[in-house]
């Protein structure tokens, strides 16, 4: 069978999978919507929030972002393990314990304001959106490389799949598809992963593969690499050029931003009890961890191969695969000395660039380099619409809930029947989808750059809210909506100018003190303390149930 027989047939199956799972577990309350009826075990969630977790940025764009920047791509593993860490350590066991379903819902109650519930609202949608922009991208890259469609078709077909299954089973859904879609795409990573680390260093786990031997040059992997990047007039791959102040906050920015993901946090209401909660977080670490630890060495191991296959190489020589993805439009080669040969160099080169390769294709297109089986490469194409999917699923159901939910049933609409609320939740889940899609085909980046943004927006947002929501019992309803306000609209604004508006002055000479729109989050998190804090000081303390309300959430009780 050829790449594109295998990669269909596992496709198929996957959604037949999915869809199935789907229907046996469609939800018939709005409990079993928003929080799948709270009685998901905690190793199915601990797996289902895995799913949710690892996105199309984790699966496609982080280790072509790591393959391309190096050393400076480690700002994403940081930041993302250590925010996932945060939350579930931090806030997770304090959110679960306080009950309610969603963000806004804590938000609203927390700071006894409807003001206060539909800015969260506000923000969650924008949040998600953002979001889920990236994960309909990496849908449509897969399908368009390897179904040999139009990446705007492959965003269609993604978009009927998610409706099917988000509408009909809401959270219930899910979660138990999420848990097929996870087992789907560790297998995908992991697979090619042990055949290259075989291949390249002899050495069949990834992780001891990355500072092993390259088997061709007898040199370490690593020393190699940084040697191929200085040849070709790259900066050696084990050193970063990016300041330490952009890092910092950029790292800060996607771990608070973590910790304040609206999509992540309502995992931890489907579980029975707080206990089962903190149960399911250690669940989810394993299960993350496996492939976090694992996308270093892709990376290095894309890297190499990359180099080895095409630097120097005849057009009229290149393999398939090359020809291939050219078609897609995500990698292209300009012959710019006419020698007919590709040089693949870097800006300390006295050579011009003449390949330009999208960051997002590297994960794929990794086993066709490489000349893996066909099955492996259709199995990477099956995970990486896993990852895809699950993630999305998981936003859209976040907007569903923001808008059926904190906005009809808990603002506007109060008398709104379970009946009608639960119309109202798939109603707009399907707006979501549609709009979703819309967003796919025309991303703002990279999908990897896109997610950074969405973290960015979450910390400016929701984490000083929720922090100081648990641990300061003087913060006001005043104080957390002019913060999420300044907080968000700083960093939006930041970001739009410099990816939307104007790209071309996106560079370190025209960032407020060399941090990139990926970094901003955290500026607008500092921002959002700051004005949450001085209102709170000259605004009247919260009503004494609040205060009451806020010392029951932090101590401990004997039953949980």
């Amino acid at each position: 069978m050829t790449a594109q027989q295998w990669t269909l047939a596992l496709v198929v199956a996957s959604f037949a999978l999915y869809i199935g799972i789907a229907i046996r577990s469609r939800a018939s309350t709005t409990k079993e919507f928003y929080v799948a009826g709270t009685g998901v075990s905690p190793l199915a969630n601990g797996m289902a929030t895995a799913a949710d977790w690892m996105s199309a940025a984790s699966f496609l764009g982080m280790a072509g972002l790591i393959s391309f920047m190096g050393y400076d791509g480690s700002v994403y593993l940081m930041g993302w393990t250590g925010g996932y860490v945060l939350l579930a350590l931090l806030l997770a066991p304090y959110l679960r314990k306080f009950g309610a379903f969603t963000v806004p819902d804590f938000v609203g109650d927390r700071y006894y304001s409807q003001t206060a519930r539909i800015v969260a609202v506000v923000c969650a949608i924008f949040i998600s959106f953002t979001y889920v922009a990236g994960q309909m991208r990496g849908v449509g890259i897969v399908f368009g490389r390897f179904l040999e469609v139009d990446i705007d078709v492959g965003v269609y077909i993604g978009m009927a799949v998610v409706f099917f299954y988000a509408v009909l089973g809401g959270m219930k859904g899910i979660t138990y598809t999420q848990v097929a879609q996870y087992c789907v795409l560790i297998f995908a990573y992991l697979v090619p992963a042990i055949f290259l680390s075989i291949m390249v260093t002899g050495n069949p786990i990834p992780q001891l593969g990355l500072g092993g031997v390259d088997l061709a040059s007898g040199t370490p992997l690593l020393e190699r690499l940084n040697g191929l990047n200085t040849e070709l007039g790259f900066t050696e791959y084990t050193s970063g050029t990016k300041s330490m102040l952009d890092v910092f906050f950029i790292t800060t920015a996607l771990m608070v931003g973590t910790a304040g993901l609206p999509h992540v946090i309502i995992r931890f209401y489907t579980v029975p009890r707080v206990r089962d909660a903190r149960v399911s977080v250690g669940w989810a670490l394993v299960f993350i961890a496996l492939l976090y630890t694992t996308a270093p060495a892709i990376a290095v191991f894309a890297r190499t191969n990359l180099i080895n296959s095409i630097s120097e190489t005849p057009y009229s020589e290149v393999p398939e695969w090359f020809t291939t993805w050219e078609d897609t439009g995500l990698l292209r080669f300009e012959d710019l000395n006419g020698d007919g040969r590709i040089q693949f160099v870097g800006p300390n080169s006295p050579m011009e660039n003449e390949l330009t390769v999208d960051n997002d294709i590297i994960v794929l297109a990794n086993p066709e380099i490489a000349e893996l089986p066909n099955w492996v490469i259709g199995l990477v194409a099956a995970g990486g619409l896993a990852a895809a999917l699950s993630t999305a699923a998981g936003l859209l159901l976040v907007v569903s809930s923001a808008v059926s939910h904190d906005l009809l049933k808990r603002s506007l609409m109060p008398e709104i029947s379970e009946r009608g609320e639960l119309l109202a939740a798939r109603l707009a889940a399907a707006a979501a989808v549609l709009f979703a899609g819309y967003l796919g085909t025309h991303p703002p980046g990279y999908v990897a750059q896109v997610v950074a943004f969405a973290f960015g927006l979450a910390a400016s947002s929701f984490f000083p809210i929720i922090i100081l929501g648990i641990f300061s019992k003087r913060t006001t309803r005043e104080g957390a909506i002019l913060g999420m306000i300044s907080g968000i609209a700083l960093t939006g604004a930041y970001i739009v100018w410099f990816t939307l508006m104007h790209p071309e002055l996106s560079n370190t000479d025209n960032w407020w003190f060399g941090i990139s729109p990926q970094g901003i989050g955290t500026v607008g998190m500092l921002l959002n303390f700051a004005v949450t804090m001085t209102v709170s000081r000259f605004t009247p303390e919260p009503p004494e149930h609040v205060q009451r309300m806020v010392d029951s959430i932090r101590v401990p009780r004997s039953v949980a």
